[in-house]
């Protein structure tokens, strides 16, 4: 799968993401800065999210400092559907019932064992596809016109 990764500051946490995200067979476009830089989050957050909607990666993960700020700037691109996500239960429940394509997380509320529950939860979780839910998604793709 194509990931596009963004985050405003190179922390420790972004590294054992890509590289867990490498170890999973992932490819990755990263958009950010290098270690001991940063750059502006609906900047980065924008490029990640717009990957996912032009079809240049399938899913996104976009990190800021609460999570907050990214996964606003991404809910900002039509066609993006970003949860913030701080457990594997809220992760999977976004797969599951708002068919998420943009995983936002915390870089100061994750911790390394966290991430990885986290993406085992996003990964494995499949969106729902029964006649109920379809509508609710569809409804929320009828807000974006």
């Amino acid at each position: 799968m194509k990931i596009a990764v963004s985050t405003d500051e190179r922390t420790h946490l972004v590294d054992v993401l890509l590289e867990e995200l490498e170890k999973r067979g992932h490819k990755i476009t990263y958009f950010g800065p290098a270690t001991g830089e940063s750059a502006d989050w609906p900047d980065v957050t924008r490029q990640a999210a717009q990957c996912v909607t032009d079809g240049t990666a399938d899913e996104g993960i976009v990190l800021c400092w609460t999570g907050t700020g990214a996964s606003i700037a991404a809910n900002k691109v039509p066609g993006v559907r970003a949860a913030l996500c701080h457990d594997s239960e809220t992760a999977k429940g976004a797969r599951i019932w708002n068919h998420a394509n943009v995983l936002a997380l915390s870089l100061r509320a994750t911790s390394e064992a966290l991430l990885k529950e986290i993406l085992d939860a996003w990964f494995e979780t499949p969106f729902s596809n029964d006649d109920w839910n379809l509508n609710q998604i569809e409804k929320i793709r009828g807000m974006e016109k």
